[in-house]
C-alpha cells in the first residue's frame, strides 16, 4: 500500500525519522479523553439514561457544555464539539463538501473500493470489527451506515452543531469510546500488539482514507481536481476528524502534508491476515444484498464485477490476492478514464453546468443510500438536506 502511495510524494524517501517513529508508537496509546470520560460515566448511570441525557444536551447545543445540572463529562464532551476549532474556516468546508457532493456516485465507489476495501490490509486496524462481530452483522449494513453518515456530514451545513452530521459523528464517536472500553476489558485483545482498540494512529489512517485516500482514487480514475478543491476538501475532514476525536496533532490542511501523513502511517501498519481476506469477501458480495427495485439478481452481479474491477484498479493483483479476492482486471475504471476527466474539466470551464452537474450527482448519492437501505431511508434523506 505504501509503495504505490510513495510515487505521489515528491522529494527524498519520506520514511520516518526516529522521533517520528517514536510518535507513531505513543499514539497506539493514546484514546479520546472527553468520550472516554463520558463513557465512564454512562457506565455508572447505565446505558439508556446515559444516552439520552447526552442526546437532550447535543440538541440543546453549546448552552449544554454551561448547564451546571448535567454531569461533568457530559458538559466536557459537548463543549468539546461545539467550540469551533480557531482554524475553521467555514467557507473553505462547505466548499470541500460541494466538492464531494459533485463526485456524485463514483464517488461514493472509489471511497467504499479504495478507502474501505484497500484499507482492510491494515489489519490491526480490522480487530475492533472482527472482536465485536460487526462481520457477523454484515458488510451490507455496516457500508449502508456509514454511507447515510457520509451523506450527512457532506450535506450543505451538515457539520453546524445541531445538524444531522454534527450529531451523527458526535453519536460515532461514543461508538468508538464505547467499543475502546469494550476491548480494553476483552481477554481477547492483544494490547502489546494492538496499542488501545481505537487508538489515535488507526483513527488518523481512517480519517485519511476518507480524505487522501479519496481524492488520490478520484484522480487516478479521471477526475480533475484543482489544488484549492483538494485542500478545501482536507480542510472540510480536519473538522470532521476534529470532532470525531482525532487529536489535532494528528490532523493536517492540504492534500500533499495528508499524502505524506498517510506514506508514514501505513508504514507503521500490521500486513494482511485472515481477518483482512474475512472482512474483504464479505464487503466484495454485499452489492448483492443491496435492494434494488428491479432485475435484483442481474444488478447484484454487475455491481460486484464494477467493485472488483475498482478494487484491482486500486490494489493490483498482490493486493487482490492478500485479500483473497478473485482475479479481476480493471476495466470499469479503463472504460471510465476519458469520461470522467472530460466531463470534470467541461465542468470547472464552465460554471453554471457545474452546479447543475451537482446538483444531479448529488440526487444519485442519495438514491444509492436508498438502495443501500430501502425505501425507509427518504425521510432521512429530506432533513439532510443536499446539493441546494
Amino acid at each position: 500500500m505504501a509503495a504505490r502511495l510513495r510515487w505521489l510524494i515528491r522529494g527524498p524517501e519520506p520514511v520516518p525519522d526516529e522521533r517520528q517513529w517514536q510518535r507513531l508508537g505513543e499514539g497506539l496509546w493514546l484514546g479520546d479523553p472527553p468520550a472516554d470520560a463520558l463513557v465512564a460515566w454512562m457506565k455508572q448511570v447505565g446505558a439508556p439514561a446515559g444516552w439520552s441525557t447526552l442526546e437532550a444536551a447535543l440538541r440543546a447545543g453549546e448552552g449544554a457544555g454551561r448547564d451546571l445540572a448535567l454531569p461533568q463529562p457530559v458538559r466536557d464532551y459537548v463543549r468539546a464539539l461545539c467550540a469551533p476549532p480557531p482554524w475553521l474556516d467555514p467557507l473553505r468546508a462547505a466548499r470541500g463538501a460541494r466538492v464531494l457532493q459533485a463526485t456524485g456516485l463514483h464517488g461514493m465507489m472509489v471511497l467504499r473500493d479504495a478507502g474501505l476495501m484497500a484499507g482492510y490490509q491494515a489489519s490491526a486496524i480490522n480487530q475492533p470489527l472482527l472482536l465485536t462481530g460487526a462481520l457477523h452483522r454484515g458488510a451490507q449494513r455496516r457500508v449502508a451506515e456509514t454511507t447515510a453518515w457520509w451523506l450527512a456530514c457532506t450535506a450543505d451545513g451538515g457539520m453546524a452543531p445541531g445538524a444531522p452530521g454534527f450529531l451523527s459523528t458526535a453519536r460515532v464517536r461514543v461508538m468508538h469510546a464505547l467499543v475502546r472500553a469494550q476491548l480494553m476489558r476483552s481477554p481477547d485483545w492483544r494490547a502489546d500488539d494492538w496499542g488501545l482498540p481505537v487508538n489515535q494512529v488507526d483513527m488518523q489512517a481512517t480519517y485519511l482514507a476518507f480524505s487522501v485516500v479519496q481524492l488520490i482514487a478520484l484522480r487516478t480514475t479521471g477526475i480533475c481536481l484543482t489544488r484549492q478543491q483538494a485542500d478545501d476538501v482536507m480542510h472540510l475532514w480536519r473538522h470532521i476528524g476534529w470532532l470525531m476525536g482525532v487529536d489535532e496533532a494528528w490532523l493536517c490542511d492540504d492534500e500533499r502534508t495528508g499524502r505524506l501523513w498517510l506514506y508514514q502511517n501505513l508504514l507503521s501498519q500490521a500486513p494482511p491476515d485472515e481477518g483482512s481476506v474475512a472482512l474483504a469477501r464479505a464487503l466484495a458480495d454485499e452489492p448483492l444484498q443491496r435492494h434494488y427495485p428491479r432485475w435484483a439478481a442481474l444488478r447484484g452481479r454487475v455491481n460486484r464485477a464494477r467493485h472488483l474491477s475498482l478494487v484491482r484498479w486500486f490494489v493490483g493483483a498482490d493486493g487482490m490476492r492478500r485479500l483473497g479476492l478473485p482475479v479481476a482486471l480493471p476495466w470499469y475504471p479503463v472504460m471510465l478514464l476519458g469520461p470522467l476527466a472530460l466531463g470534470s474539466l467541461v465542468c470547472q470551464a464552465v460554471p453554471p453546468l457545474a452546479r447543475w452537474w451537482r446538483a444531479r450527482a448529488r440526487a444519485r448519492q442519495e438514491a444509492y443510500l436508498r438502495i443501500l437501505m430501502g425505501e425507509a431511508t427518504a425521510p432521512h434523506l429530506r432533513g439532510m438536506g443536499g446539493a441546494r
